[in-house]
């Protein structure tokens, strides 16, 4: 039988191939995505306890499963001038050694539990969470208790994961398109709180002392800036209760929280840079764009264009730079919106001799999307990819607590989890022309290449004259002209 079916399987194929030879009409696209899938998603139940713990839960019922994450409403923004990495490192330690237990002791107690620890710290937010089965739910949040309100900072573990976050800078920053990133980061947020690397760099993760770490989390890790998010096998009553249980003695310091800094600040870096990176196998580029707060009402629009540019395989930049040229494995964007401001990348990486060409192809399509209404089709199709991944992103309890927690660390309202779809489907060509007018003004944009300037430097010039090139052994990162003292570019 199994030769019989591989003869038929076999036959059918040779069959299919004579048709396509022979000129036999196939689809000439796919087609049209069905209607959006609907969802049902609780709304979250959010209740306060007296120490201004704000504790969040979604009941989702089926599994004995709940993930419980310790969100805190401050992350990489509160880093101090020259010691960028500062929050990352605090929210590291975390789950390094805590009310006397040491790291292997924690990870082993958290596998007893049938989950594990995780915890960092990003843009406004920092957060501890772990996965377990209901019944082991109040002795993970006496463990997630333990490992965010004491922290021991041992003195052997600050050096070792210093020593590990180098390492996996000093990888990052050999890559060109994460250099590239960063230093667009840099030239739309300037000497901003969101304008230095989060990671931190070799600089600023060796000015960290045992002191800043505990300074940090006294100011970051308190209960009235802290949202504790319950997705899963709980109701809100004993999500409540298992709260009080473990966090209702954690006392509200009387200092104010420390205000958040402003995101966006002065500029010192050309619009178009090179940062020449001798002897790099290939070129980054990245175009990037001042984009607006996570918190504002055009958000849905936003999504919508950003899948049109670049979210995904299909979108614009793919299929202009990969699929019709072959410039590049991979093309794409990305909206990153932040508590005070945002930011808008296209990435991309190429073979040196091409850099020039992606840039023009790259900031090509940014205007594109402002010059003209986005066909019906292309739409429909980019608001299905959404649609699916946000969909697939509820699946999990885990995913579910990220989108919550999205929601709570931003202030927007959470019953939004269950209108993003009918939101997206809402969003017409008209609005994502207008909102790509609105923000994507070519003399607005930063595009900055990472590569071997002499196979491309020459070419971009001519094209763009007004671009410098920064050699990266002068590259300061700390510094919002990113030039180290001294260094000189051209």
């Amino acid at each position: 039988m199994p030769y019989r079916r591989l003869a038929v399987f076999t036959a059918a194929a040779l069959a299919a191939g004579s048709a396509f030879a022979a000129g036999a009409d196939f689809p000439a696209a796919p087609p049209p995505p069905g209607p959006a899938p609907r969802l049902s998603v609780p709304t979250p139940a959010a209740q306060t306890l007296a120490n201004g713990l704000t504790v969040v839960s979604v009941r989702r019922t089926g599994l004995p499963l709940v993930t419980a994450r310790l969100l805190l409403r401050r992350g990489a923004e509160l880093d101090p001038p020259g010691k960028a990495g500062l929050a990352a490192l605090t929210a590291t330690l975390l789950t390094r050694g805590a009310g006397g237990l040491a790291a292997p002791q924690i990870a082993a107690q958290a596998e007893a539990l049938g989950g594990s620890l995780d915890a960092n710290a990003a843009w406004d937010q920092s957060e501890i969470g772990i996965t377990v089965t209901t019944p082991r739910l109040p002795q993970a949040l006496a463990l997630l208790a333990t490992v965010a309100r004491k922290p021991d900072f041992r003195a052997e573990e600050l050096e070792r994961a210093r020593a590990q976050a180098l390492d996996e800078l000093h990888l990052a920053l050999s890559q060109p398109t994460t250099l590239a990133s960063l230093t667009a980061a840099r030239a739309v947020f300037g000497d901003g709180a969101y304008g230095h690397s989060r990671s931190g760099t070799p600089a600023s993760l060796a000015a960290i002392g045992r002191a800043d770490v505990e300074r940090m989390h006294a100011a970051v890790y308190r209960p009235d800036n802290a949202v504790l998010i319950l997705t899963g096998d709980v109701t809100p009553e004993q999500a409540r209760a298992l709260a009080q249980q473990s966090f209702g003695d954690w006392a509200r310091p009387a200092a104010p929280l420390p205000a958040a800094p402003a995101g966006q600040g002065r500029g010192a870096l050309p619009a178009l840079l090179v940062i020449d990176q001798h002897g790099a196998g290939q070129a980054g580029v990245v175009a990037a764009h001042a984009a607006p707060p996570r918190g504002d009402a055009g958000y849905y629009v936003g999504e919508v264009a950003n899948a049109v540019l670049g979210g995904s395989y299909s979108a614009r930049l793919n299929e202009e730079i990969r699929i019709k040229r072959g410039l590049s494995y991979g093309a794409s964007s990305r909206l990153d919106g932040r508590r005070d401001g945002g930011l808008w990348l296209g990435l991309a990486q190429t073979k040196n001799p091409s850099a020039a060409q992606v840039v023009d192809l790259m900031l090509g399509e940014f205007a594109r999307l402002g010059s003209a209404p986005v066909p019906e089709a292309e739409l429909a199709a980019r608001k299905a990819t959404l649609v699916g991944a946000y969909g697939r992103s509820l699946e999990t309890t885990a995913g579910l607590a990220a989108q919550v927690g999205e929601l709570a660390a931003y202030g927007v309202d959470l019953a939004e989890i269950g209108r993003y779809i009918e939101r997206v489907q809402a969003v017409t060509p008209a609005q994502v022309m207008a909102y790509a007018t609105a923000l994507l003004d070519a003399g607005g944009s930063r595009v900055v290449v990472v590569g071997d300037a002499a196979q491309f430097g020459d070419a971009l010039r001519k094209a763009h004259p007004q671009a410098q090139t920064l050699p990266q052994q002068a590259l300061d990162l700390d510094r919002p002209d990113l030039r180290a003292p001294g260094a000189a570019g051209r």
